[in-house]
């Protein structure tokens, strides 16, 4: 049986294109970009064109005045703990206060807990039964003490859009800078660092067809960041460790293609989330998809399975020949509950039966309707997902 990957969110293959400039990258330009020698001098020329086109495709500007910073990262992972930690650390004063949704990646609530171990206040701002971040709720928490809000672009598990331009806004109207993890958000929707108003932003190369291994936070200028690495002066002395040239090349080759070709990129896949989510119910009716009334990224559904296990279901499909997820690829060996799902407030039924299903460039509609077929079978064969009595929920 041919296995259909559905989990495109965890990571989607790397562009052949892009293995090809890495190639290149690899036999020409494998010196070390701090060497003071020619060879690591054109090794250098070829790392700040990578990071400069990032940069302006993302709409962050490092030219003077204005001089933003792009840091190269291992991944989405290590640039939202360089945000969340390096930016609450910086001031070096007494334990403060710092702002989350309750939808983050582990990325993010993980180092925020371990500020919350250290006497810092950890304040969550709560989702809709939709999964949007509850605007309101944050005003009151920017007081003298808050350090900074992290609120991510676009739900990793849902796909739900949040309204970051507006949470900045607020943000920069009360002095306090703002983080977003557009890890999901880069390569399937128009993202701008300047427009959204933002203090930070983590991006991942291996969510776009880059290479994995390689991330980036964009900094703004007047943002102060405090290192969480020491040993050695790479990168400003903000993340230390001889820059990945060639990884930085195919993240920058990778990036570019999906802006030449964005409109198409983000149509078709909408219309291949569209299609299974459309093929899905008229299969099994009772199926609940999360977050569809508010604006979503095209790549992702989030759906629940009334009357069945999501841990079982996921495993019945992949013996089927279907690879999805429970949540986010950082929390697959977890035992909890979706903390996003559980915060919108949905039935703890629907929560412990949901699956995330995302899609990329190497989907068919072909795959799209066999992936359905098998999962409507394997779920009549389970016996569930039309289990739940009409009007138990409506939240879908």
């Amino acid at each position: 049986m041919e296995p259909i990957y559905l989990d495109h969110n965890a990571t989607t293959p790397t562009r052949p294109e892009v293995v090809e400039d890495m190639a290149r990258c690899h036999a020409q330009h494998y010196a070390n970009p701090v060497g003071r020698h020619r060879p690591g001098q054109r090794a250098r020329r070829v790392l700040d064109d990578a990071r400069e086109k990032i940069a302006e495709i993302l709409g962050a500007d490092l030219s003077p005045p204005r001089r933003d910073r792009l840091i190269f990262t291992s991944g989405g992972t290590e640039a939202n703990n360089l945000a969340v930690l390096g930016i609450a650390l910086a001031g070096n004063g007494p334990p403060g206060r710092i702002v989350i949704s309750a939808g983050e990646h582990q990325s993010v609530i993980e180092p925020a807990e371990h500020l919350l171990e250290q006497g810092w206040r950890l304040d969550t701002l709560g989702l809709t039964p939709q999964g949007v971040v509850r605007l309101e709720q944050l005003p009151p928490l920017l007081a003298a003490d808050t350090r900074l809000v992290s609120v991510l672009l676009g739900n990793h598990e849902t796909g739900v859009i949040q309204p970051v331009e507006q949470l900045a806004a607020i943000c920069n109207r009360a002095g306090v800078p703002m983080h977003t993890d557009a890890v999901q958000a880069v390569g399937k929707v128009t993202v701008n660092f300047r427009v959204l108003g933002v203090a930070a932003m983590s991006i991942a190369a291996h969510k776009f067809q880059g290479p994995p291994g390689v991330g980036a936070l964009i900094v703004r200028q007047d943002v102060r960041i405090a290192p969480l690495m020491f040993g050695g002066h790479h990168q400003s002395g903000l993340r230390p460790g001889t820059e990945p040239v060639p990884l930085a090349v195919g993240m920058a080759a990778a990036l570019e293609l999906w802006h030449k070709e964005q409109q198409r990129h983000a149509r078709r896949l909408t219309a291949l989330r569209d299609r299974f989510e459309r093929q899905l119910r008229a299969g099994l009716p009772d199926v609940v998809f999360h977050g569809i009334r508010a604006k979503r990224l095209p790549q992702t559904s989030s759906a629940a399975f009334p009357g069945l296990d999501g841990e079982t279901l996921l495993m019945a499909l992949d013996v089927a020949g279907v690879a999805c997820s429970i949540g986010a690829a950082c929390s697959s060996g977890s035992t909890e509950l979706s903390p996003t799902l559980r915060a919108m407030d949905l039935p703890k039924e629907l929560v412990a039966s949901s699956l995330r299903f995302s899609f990329g460039a190497t989907n068919t509609e072909a795959e799209i309707d066999e992936a359905v077929r098998r999962i409507v079978r394997v779920c009549r064969e389970l016996g569930g997902a039309g289990n739940i009595a009409p009007g138990v929920f409506t939240g879908g």
